[in-house]
């Protein structure tokens, strides 16, 4: 039985002392054919461990519901991460921040207004139960006590930032032994004393977070934690990107000066991140301190390796690094993946949204609007609809707390955009005949972090017209997880066609990887074969999105673009190089 131990200030393996060196690459960022390039890339850069996080609502879509192939295969991940020399730190549910839609949290969850996340709240931890459930029986035959490459596995994940519940981590700590989680049990937490005295719990190894001031992180950690090894759980040598904010980047000269503090000190360290990858779909967090802001699909995080899996300066500045410590071979890398500019597409056909809302979904009536989670929808966006009586002069319609973006349409046209972050009332005069309103709300990815944890989607409070509340609403989830229903028609060049579903196609003789470039268009979602790819916004800052060639096809590719605003030349190009900010 291999077992990772703990022996005065260091690790054992084997009998044998062990640092942890170790990288973060999400299986669930990375399309599946890509694992083995980037655990090689892993392995090449001289580190011997990979760590991932499991996002419960990817796992759990629906409640009852577990999903655990293709992309989401955190078993064949494990496992090839073992064929390949590599360890794995496993950092489960329920919550894991990660800057992933809700923090991991399955949106279901936010049906109940009366079920209390991350404490002992009774009704949340059957949930988590259920789901543990499922889960951690998959990952028992992965340990390394039962013969495969897993060390360690995280109880909850930054616990001290958010709560102080001990009973909490203590029922998820008893949880996973019942459970069979006969490996190392660790929490991670910031180097401060709130944050330490909130998540570490008696009996389980702490770690500590942080991006520099090692020396001073660790001193702290020792205080709370005077014996065993030193570990920096995520050493964040790069940082995520917002939209409307500008593109983040740190020095690889930083990253490998805190790198060598570290290792001089004989700590193990993990790389958060190794690989960053892709938010594809709607699946970004958001953060919600002094303003709600929203991640961009890109995961790039300015890393070991680009979105796209190329070594970064930062890759040969931490491989050399660790040479002064480890006797690492020859660099060797796996064959470079190619990427290509396929050129220009022509958006040919469209469908706008309010003429092809029975192919999408079907309506409900409800007295009040209610936000998706009570309609049982996760992602994606949800239309209100109402009638206002006429006739009335001089108000204002207003929308009381919107979660996140809505788009207004009167009697079937634009008149307004509403945004979360930028409020205000709509000046309406309704005729005799009255006025049909269409209010079109974009889900754009539930906090992950902080005290606003909780963030249920669409309009939450209710629709006003002055201070008379409107009544009445049809209500339709549009969540985009099936467009075959659409109708498409030519296109209307030169007509900036609001809210509108465009087509086109384009050719593939060989598949290589490629970047979408979106000059011109302003706000919304790509389909690619069918595969939502995520968001975009002319507010950028990246200007480009990847798309990895196990996406595309031989022959005919279908792309679809969802454009909330318009576009005046329906063209998209794929150029071979990304554009951050």
């Amino acid at each position: 039985m291999r077992k990772l131990s703990i022996s005065g200030d260091r690790f054992e393996l084997d009998g044998q002392p062990f640092q942890l060196l170790s990288g973060a690459v999400h299986y669930f960022r990375v399309v599946p054919e890509y694992w083995q390039d980037r655990l090689l890339k892993l392995k090449a850069c001289g580190l011997n461990t990979v760590e991932t996080y499991i996002p419960w609502n990817l796992h759990e879509p629906e409640e009852g519901c577990f999903y655990f192939e293709g992309q989401t295969d955190i078993e064949a991940f494990v496992r090839l991460a073992g064929e390949l020399g590599l360890h794995v730190i496993l950092r489960p549910s329920p919550y894991i921040c990660a800057e992933w839609e809700f923090g991991g949290l399955p949106a279901w969850l936010l049906a109940d207004d009366t079920m209390q996340l991350r404490c002992n709240n009774q009704v949340y931890l059957k949930k988590v139960d259920a789901y543990f459930d499922e889960l951690l029986p998959r990952l028992r035959p992965l340990l390394s006590t039962h013969g495969g490459p897993v060390l360690a596995v995280q109880i909850e994940n930054e616990y001290g930032s958010f709560g102080s519940d001990k009973g909490y981590l203590d029922y998820l700590k008893e949880g996973m032994i019942a459970r069979g989680m006969d490996v190392l049990l660790f929490t991670s937490d910031g180097p401060e004393d709130h944050m330490l005295q909130g998540g570490m719990i008696k009996g389980v190894f702490a770690t500590v977070n942080f991006g520099s001031r090692a020396k001073e992180s660790f001193a702290k950690l020792r205080e709370y934690q005077p014996a065993g090894p030193l570990v920096c759980m995520e050493f964040w040598n790069g940082w995520f990107d917002r939209w409307m904010k500008p593109h983040h980047t740190r020095p690889a000269s930083e990253v490998a000066e805190t790198l060598d503090e570290m290792l001089a000190m004989g700590a193990s360290v993990n790389f958060y991140m190794f690989h960053g990858g892709t938010n594809y779909g709607f699946m970004n967090g958001a953060n919600l301190f002094d303003e709600y802001e929203p991640l961009v699909s890109s995961y790039d995080y300015d890393t070991l390796l680009d979105e796209s899996g190329n070594p970064t300066d930062k890759f040969y500045a931490a491989r050399e690094i660790i040479k002064k410590y480890v006797d690492l071979p020859s660099l060797v890398l796996p064959p470079v993946i190619k990427s290509r500019a396929y050129g220009k597409v022509q958006m040919t056909e469209s469908a706008s949204l309010l003429t092809q809302l029975d192919a999408l979904s079907h309506p409900v009536q409800r007295e009040n609007p209610e936000p998706m989670e009570k309609l049982g929808q996760a992602y994606g966006f949800i239309l209100y609809s109402t009638k206002i009586t006429g006739p009335r002069s001089s108000m204002e319609l207003v929308l009381q707390e919107v979660r996140d973006r809505a788009l207004v349409f009167a009697n079937g046209v634009f008149i307004d955009t509403v945004e979360r972050w930028n409020p205000h009332g709509i000046p309406l005069t309704i005729p005799a005949e009255g006025l049909q309103i269409d209010i079109l709300v974009e889900n754009m990815g539930r906090v992950n972090y902080g005290p606003q944890l909780r963030d249920p989607k669409g309009i939450t409070c209710g629709v006003r017209l002055g201070y008379q509340f409107l009544h009445n609403w049809s209500i339709r989830s549009l969540p985009l997880t099936d467009l075959k229903g659409l109708k498409f028609a030519q296109s209307n060049c030169g007509a900036r066609l609001q809210t509108t579903f465009y087509r086109g196609s384009f050719q593939v003789n060989e598949p290589e990887d490629t970047f979408l470039r979106l000059d011109g268009w302003i706000k919304g979602q790509v389909f690619i074969n069918g595969f939502n790819l995520g968001r975009y916004w002319e507010k950028g800052p990246t200007k480009t999105m990847y798309v990895p060639a196990p996406l595309l096809r031989q022959g005919d590719n279908e792309l679809i673009l969802f454009e909330l605003h318009g576009v005046m030349e329906p063209v998209v190009t794929f150029v071979d190089k990304p554009v951050l900010g």
